[in-house]
């Protein structure tokens, strides 16, 4: 560029543009960089993980397989156990021993989790109890005493009876709180195999007593002397803790919060229960002949094909069923391959519907997708639950892959929500009315659709794509979470899923987040940091940021990767960067490593013209701009009043100022701007005249960064002819400070801007809406504007019941 071109390119952008670094508040010292790159702090690639975030070329995990056979006993509501455990170590480390979990040993008084559990306070699993505050007394809820009694009188967690080598010689071990380390005889190498014993039993807990993630459920009222019970048996048996790249044994004790980090294997599984229940279990039935009616298997075989769930136990059945009670037993046989968990269900309250899912495909051509819940699942269920399973399959394999597994099954109990292969137990049931009838609100059916689309989804995100829960939640919840709102809205867009970057912004300015990298146990706030921001920042990802396509491949990819192995938070980062071809360090930084919030301000907005050089315009455009300006309040007044001007009084006395103002043109001006034009190149001349031919408006936003969170500026511009445009700038702008930046928008001649709006569709999770108009603009606070739409008691209340109410008369009040 010419030395004469870069005079004229400062000259006409100091006529169009103000300058930024005014606007910028850097401290010397305090600089931040957000798009520092992330791989500074990831682990290092490997040979196990890549660079690319897929598994390295000599990536490897442990295989567990396990052979068991349980028994429960109603009566005691206790289970006696034995299982073979034969471990592969696929790992380059000779290991000297293996360390187990026992989960049932958090509900021991002396345990890590019962010893720590503050009074009140926030992060609390369980029933509520509130610490002093001010002169208001401590409280303890009657739910909270419940547990209390319930754990002082009754014996819980595991009882070890033996632990021996595959030859029945006893193996040392050392139980630790939630763990239990078994010493082998031998150093097991790389590529061998140990097989061992356990055999064990514990007393089962009252979930509804409790706050447990599996338990029984007592239903004193039926017809049955003593009533019935529903069983739902999960961490149920001793079971390999994983041994990873990453970390070797992880073995963090199992406090509560932090769900389970496990290896997958084979299963083959006999459970020995009451002769009249029903057993809903992960894995396939080996043995139906000897378990089922002749009845029940030909409407499990005409329910792979049938448009709506079978009923393989009518209501009818089930009630009957569960009047009687049984000395006798059955033995029902499951295999499972290639799964990290094993859960099941049993009762003879069973109602049993089924519905075969023709998903094609080489994976598992058919799953079938099933239902089991007592007659107070009621109507609810039977319409909805095994098809909120169908479509959670349908959606979620197209993000993904194919479901993997044989079946898909949904159990009605007293665990609110909870995942494991093939099985999910799900908590919403209807109420029994004085006339008979059941009923349920709005709000328990929209609760019913959403937890089996998200339970169910969890067979993806976890027990597929293996990732270690107990260190990193979002890893699956947050993931699930994101895809049980697609699911859900597609669904039905009306029920509020509770994914929308709106649905976060209370979270985020608030004191009680913490960053979503946080460890799960440490988490204050576990739904919103675990589940609803990770969930809300995929949505920003996918319908924002990247776009539908690139996001949906790079998901997908990441899914793909990793299905039946174990990721990392680096290897969904890095894969997600890898397949979109998008860098997304800043995003990754800001929305999971820090408590930073999205809060961008647009404070001013100003209109520039360009000068034309030309005085005969020019200067007649500042005379009009100093006519436009507001009349003196001083001036005003004295005339108001009748007062006239001293030049008025005198009009005899006059001169050449009289007529001609500090706007007056001479032609010294001319052949000053003359000799201007004479003194460009020819094409600067061209680009020059141009531009004052074409006259455009630039306009140049100002914006501050008041929340610390990068994101991309999305406005909507109005003008004044009534059109709008929707602009988007890539959060890059912010990449040379995040605290304040300017942004010129042109617009041709007549196409005035009249107001600027940021994030019009709240698709940023922005916190603040005030600061979002240019011009300001009264804002309904979102309190009130959620008051309008009828608040969420709209929902809870039981229509169905409540439209039997009579209308009373008058008189009768």
């Amino acid at each position: 560029m010419t030395k004469r071109a870069i005079g004229l390119a400062v000259l006409l952008t100091s006529m169009i543009s103000v300058s930024a670094l005014g606007a910028i508040k850097q401290t010397k010292g305090d600089f931040e960089d957000k798009f520092r790159q992330l791989d500074e702090s990831l682990p290092t690639p490997n040979v196990y993980r890549n660079a690319a975030g897929e598994p390295g070329h000599q990536y490897w995990q442990q295989k567990v397989d396990y052979k068991i056979k349980v028994r429960l006993d109603e009566e005691k509501r206790s289970i006696e156990g034995s299982e073979t455990i034969t471990y592969t170590n696929n790992s380059p480390d000779t290991l000297k021993y293996l360390w187990l979990q026992l989960d049932q040993n958090k509900f021991r008084n002396d345990s890590l989790s019962a010893l720590t559990t503050t009074f009140g306070g926030i992060g609390n699993r369980g029933p509520a109890a509130q610490a002093a505050q001010g002169n208001k007394p401590a409280q303890l809820s009657l739910g909270a005493l419940r547990r209390q009694h319930f754990v002082e009188d009754v014996e819980l967690g595991y009882d070890i009876k033996a632990v021996k080598d595959a030859n029945g010689n006893p193996l040392h071990h050392v139980i630790v709180g939630t763990n239990m380390r078994v010493d082998l005889p031998q150093r097991l190498k790389p590529s061998q195999s140990v097989e061992f014993t356990i055999d064990y039993g514990y007393n089962i807990v009252e979930e509804d007593a409790v706050s447990a993630r599996s338990g029984y459920e007592h239903f004193p009222d039926d017809a049955r002397e003593g009533g019935n019970d529903i069983f739902l048996l999960a961490q149920w048996f001793p079971r390999l803790h994983a041994y990873t790249d990453y970390e070797a044994w992880t073995n963090k004790e199992f406090i509560g919060r932090g769900e389970f980090t496990l290896e997958f294997g084979d299963y083959d599984v006999e459970m020995t229960v009451p002769a009249d229940h029903i057993v809903s279990s992960t894995g396939d039935l080996v043995n139906p002949k000897d378990v089922l009616t002749k009845k029940q298997i030909k409407r499990l075989k005409e329910a792979e094909t049938a448009k709506r769930p079978v009923f393989i136990v009518t209501a009818k059945e089930a009630l009957e069923n569960e009047k009687k009670g049984t000395n006798k037993e059955k033995t029902w046989h499951f295999n499972a391959k290639n799964v990290r968990d094993f859960a099941w269900a049993s009762s003879r309250k069973f109602i049993w519907d089924a519905k075969g899912y023709q998903q094609g495909g080489d994976t598992q051509p058919l799953v079938m997708a099933m239902s089991f819940y007592p007659k107070e699942g009621g109507e609810l269920w039977e319409k909805y639950s095994t098809e909120s399973i169908v479509h959670t399959m349908e959606v979620y394999s197209r993000f993904s892959f194919d479901y993997p597994y044989p079946v898909a099954q949904s159990v009605n109990g007293p665990v609110g929500g909870m995942e494991y292969p093939m099985i999910t137990f799900n908590g919403p049931r209807t109420d029994l009315q004085e006339d008979g009838s059941r009923t349920y609100s709005l709000a328990e059916k929209r609760f019913l659709i959403g937890v089996v689309i998200h339970e169910v989804g969890h067979i993806y995100f976890p027990m597929t794509v293996n990732s270690d829960e107990r260190q990193w939640t979002w890893m699956d919840e947050g993931l699930n979470s994101f895809l049980d709102g697609v699911a859900g809205r597609e669904w039905d867009p009306n029920i509020p899923w509770g994914v929308e970057p709106r649905d976060v912004v209370d979270y985020m300015k608030s004191n009680t987040q913490v960053p979503i990298m946080t460890q799960s146990d440490s988490v204050l706030r576990l739904g919103p940091n675990g589940y609803t921001k990770p969930a809300a920042a995929l949505n920003i990802l996918r319908e924002t940021i990247l776009g539908r396509e690139l996001f949906d491949f790079a998901f997908k990819e990441y899914a793909q990767r990793w299905m039946f192995k174990r990721p990392t938070p680096a290897d969904f980062f890095r894969t997600m960067e890898e397949a979109s071809g998008v860098d997304l360090d800043w995003f990754w930084r800001g929305w999971f490593y820090s408590t930073d919030h999205v809060d961008i301000s647009l404070d001013r907005v100003s209109k520039l013209r360009m000068d034309t050089k030309d005085p005969d315009i020019d200067f007649a455009r500042q005379r009009q701009q100093e006519l436009d300006k507001p009349l003196s309040l001083t001036d005003e007044r004295n005339r108001a009043e009748g007062q006239t001007l001293w030049i008025e009084r005198n009009e005899d006395i006059s001169d050449f100022y009289d007529e001609n103002d500090r706007f007056t043109v001479t032609n010294k001006e001319r052949n000053k701007y003359n000799k201007f034009l004479d003194g460009l190149e020819g094409w600067e001349r061209e680009t020059f005249e141009r531009a004052v031919r074409e006259d455009k408006n630039y306009y140049v936003l100002e914006f501050s960064n008041k929340g610390g969170l990068v994101m991309p500026i999305i406005l909507e511009l109005t003008f004044t002819d009534g059109t709008k445009e929707e602009m988007r700038i890539p959060a890059e702008i912010w990449r040379r400070t995040h605290k304040a930046v300017q942004k010129l928008i042109v617009t041709d001649k007549g196409k005035e801007l009249q107001s600027v709006v940021v994030d019009p569709r709240w698709e940023t999770a922005d916190t603040n809406v005030d600061n979002n108009h240019y011009p300001r603009q009264i804002i309904p606070s979102r309190i009130e504007a959620y008051k309008q739409k009828g608040g969420s008691g709209l929902v809870q209340r039981d229509i169905m019941q409540d439209i039997k109410t009579k209308l009373k008369d008058k008189k009768d009040d």
